[in-house]
């Protein structure tokens, strides 16, 4: 009997191509009058492109600049990283999100430290290897932390592809990501070019070519080729399927302080799923009237003294929607409140400022936040 010959997906094409081997020159002509000061590009070695890129990931420039000066202080090289007890990492990660990411880099530092003596390798196939490394952070720490003739292909670079060339690709789907990745590949050489190429591209797509409105054509050094400029048409590109709608839960977040000490209790999530391993204030599902809340707290022998109301809020993730009412609950000073034998630790007003991670769905609730 014959084998199965085995069949692969031919890879889509971008159409149009040549205009991407006309945006070199002007590209390179224009980035160096225009590029912002980042801490990153002053000083572009690996271990910074790295981290870096991984906090630019789903987060504005402005937000990341101070966690970016913080961390690289309190954790300079890939050795720090790797030994850091990970509830100070989640720490330093506190209030950027998607912590997961946090989780990969100590993984992928701890990679590095047992298989690559500390340093980090800076071959594109190898990034690929470790934990949090895609293929866009892998061309990223490859051509501007190498030099490496590697396309850094992100929602930047793609909007503007997409665009010069009208791809109508669904840049969600990974094989629209791999077809602008190889399109662009010919434009690039070995050496520092091709770090400033990819930075450009980012520079052109985050400034000019900007997502959410209309672009600055008049200001973009590409306009004179960009064929969805010259048909009026750029609010077309790129193109994205749409979303599934966000499944929507509701809670009950307690803000539960012992009356006696003033500490606030704070537990620990599970160490897989949504926020994993992250330190959270109680809650109910669904939304509870104020009795309830005493009834669920008098069932658990917690003396309750009195019960607020708070503000409600709605905290958005990517797949998610919380909607959450919360009551501040002070509990009568007795005997082992904070030693009650259950899951909740208590901690003071310097712990929940310096210790424990708390994400920002639960950040509305805290003290300093009424």
């Amino acid at each position: 009997m014959n084998a199965k010959k085995k069949t692969t997906r031919p890879s889509i094409a971008v159409p149009h191509e040549d205009a991407l081997l006309q945006l070199k020159t002007p590209l390179l002509a224009w980035y160096p009058t225009v590029a912002r000061v980042l801490p990153w590009r002053e000083e572009p070695t690996p271990y910074r492109v790295w981290i870096s890129e991984i906090m630019l990931q789903q987060t504005r420039v402005a937000a990341v600049l101070p966690y970016f000066e913080r961390f690289l202080k309190t954790l300079p090289d890939i050795a720090a990283l790797a030994s850091c007890p990970d509830d100070e990492l989640m720490k330093l990660w506190q209030g950027l999100g998607y912590y997961s990411r946090a989780r990969n880099l100590k993984k992928a530092a701890q990679v590095i430290v047992a298989e690559y003596g500390g340093v980090m390798p800076l071959d594109f196939e190898t990034l690929l290897k470790l934990p949090g490394i895609g293929r866009y952070t892998a061309g990223a720490i490859s051509s501007i932390a190498g030099h490496h003739p590697a396309p850094a292909v992100d929602g930047n670079v793609l909007r503007v592809v997409t665009r010069l060339t009208l791809f109508d690709g669904d840049v969600l789907k990974d094989v629209t990501k791999r077809a602008v990745e190889n399109a662009l590949r010919p434009i690039y050489e070995e050496g520092p070019v091709s770090a400033t190429l990819n930075q450009a591209l980012m520079e052109l797509g985050a400034t000019v070519c900007v997502p959410n409105g209309a672009p600055h054509c008049d200001a973009c050094p590409l306009a004179a080729f960009c064929l969805a400029c010259k048909e009026d048409c750029t609010a077309d590109f790129p193109k994205k399927a749409a979303k599934k709608a966000r499944r929507i839960e509701q809670m009950t977040v307690l803000r539960l302080i012992d009356e006696e000490t003033g500490r606030l209790a704070l537990r620990q999530r599970p160490k897989k799923g949504l926020l994993a391993g992250l330190y959270e204030l109680p809650h109910l599902p669904g939304h509870c009237k104020a009795a309830d809340v005493r009834r669920a707290l008098f069932d658990a022998d917690y003396p309750v003294h009195h019960v607020r109301r708070l503000a409600p809020a709605r905290h958005v993730f990517s797949h998610v929607e919380w909607d959450i009412i919360a009551y501040e609950v002070t509990l009568a000073p007795a005997t082992g409140v904070a030693e009650h034998g259950d899951a909740l630790l208590w901690a003071t007003p310097a712990e929940l400022s310096s210790t424990y991670s708390i994400p920002s769905a639960f950040q509305y609730f805290l003290p300093n936040h009424a």
